[in-house]
């Protein structure tokens, strides 16, 4: 890998566009070195992925309205499928990449790769996929886009913090999502380079959408930044161009939004150029793109930092024999999971019984109640309103602090994987002063972990999370294209897509569409 410093440039400077982040991006997605063995069969790991909680949410409002809006933009010839829907209802790709994108992410249950800034670079792959689909590619021509769109995500968020500036984390996955289409598509480096920068123009939003009253709007962002970028290489392959330089101009986002801030003058010109820069790993000329290799999967349906806090919550509620004996329960934990998902958010709703399923899973204090109570976490049981108002339940919760703990901050922010670590120590006082302490790491479906996820666990996951709602020669059939991705030939595509028995789909209220 090859460090790439990034800061701020004043206009006058005339920053090259070899010099330019975007242009090195664009650089790694015209790369075409081979896609070794391993990334070829994670990436139909993550696709199988993809699928199990794509189809376990599909009938979830937010699902049915987004795939009420793609039917409104059906297109016959050169379309993508819908989750769902049979594999000969098509629709513009990237009205695709909004249904199926919102699907995925409306569990929270698939894949993360936590560094300087969290992601689920999973989210990549209904866009890549749709323009596939669309543009009549092969499965070769597939895996090598998801293995450029994984790196780009995957090696902007080792580098670049948008959380510290309350930036929502698609900023990183517009423009990964452009560079693998344009991987995927052979595009030439000029229209890959546009393609990246119009995607980080259009994604700037901000962190509001994961705070607070969280909405349906965390699942439809991801599949948002999707949309964008399928239009954002639609509109450069035209031959259009984006604002430039992105990262690094003096009114780009890392000027005014993210480190490296300018200052203005009394007319709003910048004076001053911050000397802070990033520094991005990219992978040089004919080095393999292996960052999916870091990334890991979730056996819980809720946000990451607390997926080893589930299952230590199983291995502590062995040695308890009354809840109502504990006096208080104290996590210590990393920043990230302590603002984020814990009591340093300061966000009363994560303490509310009454809060949307969007927000009880960004609630460690909620998730490790239940967890601990019941030994089990289940991706609709844990959540419905009955299970968050039940009386000792709440009692409990309420029991149930964060404090943030530089060890466990360091560890997360860890650059060496063999330290890497998401999880955190709890102590569980109970009324008679007696103390229960217990630690961990890393999730136990990790690759570190007790039980680490490998193709067995991936499909298990996919006829767990689909049984009941797909049938068994469907569920058959997919996995069965899926795991040929590599020689599936141009325009079979559409063999990844799941479909629902007649009649199984739920429609959505009328919109404009």
């Amino acid at each position: 890998m090859q460090l790439h410093a990034v800061k701020v440039h004043p206009s006058k400077a005339l920053l090259k566009r070899e010099d330019q982040l975007a242009w090195k991006i664009a650089g790694v997605a015209t790369d075409k070195v081979p896609v070794q063995k391993d990334v070829q069969e994670m990436i139909i790991n993550r696709i199988i992925d993809n699928a199990s909680v794509a189809i376990a949410a599909i009938n979830r409002r937010p699902v049915v309205s987004a795939r009420g809006m793609a039917l409104g933009h059906r297109k016959k010839d050169g379309g993508a499928t819908v989750f769902g829907m049979p594999a000969g209802v098509t629709v513009s790709p990237e009205w695709a990449a909004w249904a199926n994108g919102t699907a995925v992410r409306e569990l929270d249950m698939h894949d993360t790769f936590l560094a300087a800034d969290y992601s689920h670079p999973g989210d990549n792959i209904p866009p890549v996929l749709a323009v596939a689909q669309a543009m009549g590619r092969s499965g070769k021509d597939l895996i090598r886009g998801l293995a450029t769109a994984y790196e780009i995500h995957i090696d902007l968020v080792r580098a670049i913090c948008l959380h510290e500036h309350k930036v929502d984390h698609i900023a990183h996955l517009c423009p990964a999502a452009a560079a693998g289409i344009g991987s995927l598509l052979g595009l030439k480096q000029e229209v890959i380079f546009q393609s990246v920068q119009q995607a980080l123009h259009t994604s700037i939003s901000f962190r509001q959408s994961r705070k607070g009253e969280i909405s349906s709007w965390k699942a439809y962002a991801p599949a948002h930044a999707g949309k964008l970028a399928v239009e954002a290489v639609d509109r450069c392959m035209r031959g259009e161009g984006a604002p430039s330089p992105i990262y690094e101009g003096e009114d780009s986002v890392i000027a005014w939004v993210l480190s490296g801030r300018t200052q203005a003058d009394s007319k709003g010109r910048a004076t001053v150029y911050d000397p802070t820069y990033y520094n991005v790993p990219l992978p040089g000329t004919g080095e393999p793109k292996r960052a999916i290799l870091d990334s890991y999967t979730k056996e819980h349906s809720a946000e990451y930092q607390s997926q080893a806090l589930i299952d230590l919550a199983f291995r502590m509620r062995t040695q308890i024999k009354d809840f109502d004996a504990i006096e208080k329960i104290v996590i210590h934990t990393s920043h990230h999971t302590h603002y984020v998902i814990g009591t340093g958010a300061n966000d009363p709703q994560k303490m509310d019984p009454k809060a949307s399923r969007e927000t009880l899973d960004h609630s460690i204090m909620y998730i490790f109640a239940v967890a601990l109570q019941d030994g089990r976490w289940h991706h609709v049981d844990s959540y419905t309103p009955g299970r968050a108002g039940r009386a000792d339940t709440v009692r409990l919760w309420h029991k149930i602090e964060t404090r943030e703990d530089p060890e466990w901050t360091a560890k997360y922010h860890s650059r060496d994987p063999e330290t890497l670590a998401f999880g955190g120590r709890v102590e569980i006082l109970f009324k008679d002063g007696t103390k229960l302490v217990d630690e961990l790491g890393v999730a136990n479906a990790h690759p570190r972990g007790a039980r680490p996820f490998g193709r067995e666990q991936y499909v298990g996951k996919f006829l767990t999370l689909t049984d009941g709602i797909i049938s068994t020669r469907e569920a058959n059939r997919f996995l069965e294209a899926v795991q040929n991705l590599a020689k599936l030939s141009a325009g079979e595509l559409s063999a990844l897509n799941v479909a629902l028995p007649r009649g199984a789909l739920s429609e959505s209220k009328p919109g404009i569409f």
